[in-house]
């Protein structure tokens, strides 16, 4: 079997042909990222680490991305930072008790004149349900998103009773 010429040049030819054929698919086939457009809206993804009490959670579009950090929490207040390497022209956050629930935004603060840092109390989270509600506005475009509060660090929450 392995004195036939045309069988050994065919095993050295076709793993090089299978390399070109998945990226000439991924070429063909991928979509090509673009610039965020003045005007337009864009959804903000959450990160795995929205899903651990970490006290961290990060969000992003493409280049676009913001952390979130809790910077402490008791039964009646949550202490939230933001940051981004992007200045931003204004953030609005929310807290829902559950998806469905309406909440009314709350205008972050700045904390440097860099705008890429802010800051803001709410009211604490009741549950590990509440969702956190975000809209970011930069460079006349908004990004908005949502994500569980689970990355706040609950024990002090249900400790302190």
């Amino acid at each position: 079997m392995f004195k036939n010429k045309h069988f050994i040049i065919a095993l050295l030819i076709a793993p090089i042909l299978a390399i070109i054929a998945y990226f000439g698919t991924d070429m063909a086939v991928s979509e090509k990222p673009q610039a965020a457009q003045e005007g337009e809206t864009y959804k903000l993804v959450s990160k795995s680490n929205c899903r651990y009490t970490s006290g961290l959670c990060s969000m992003e579009n493409g280049d676009f991305k913001i952390q979130f950090r809790s910077e402490g929490l008791t039964q009646h207040a949550l202490d939230l930072s933001l940051k981004t390497e992007f200045p931003l022209d204004g953030v609005k956050v929310a807290l829902a008790s559950s998806p469905e629930a309406k909440a009314t935004p709350t205008d972050m603060l700045r904390s440097d004149e860099s705008g890429q840092h802010w800051h803001l109390t709410l009211a604490a989270p009741s549950s590990e349900q509440d969702e956190l509600r975000v809209v970011i506005s930069a460079n006349n475009t908004l990004y908005y998103g949502e994500t569980s509060t689970e990355f706040v660090v609950y024990e002090t929450l249900f400790t302190e009773k």
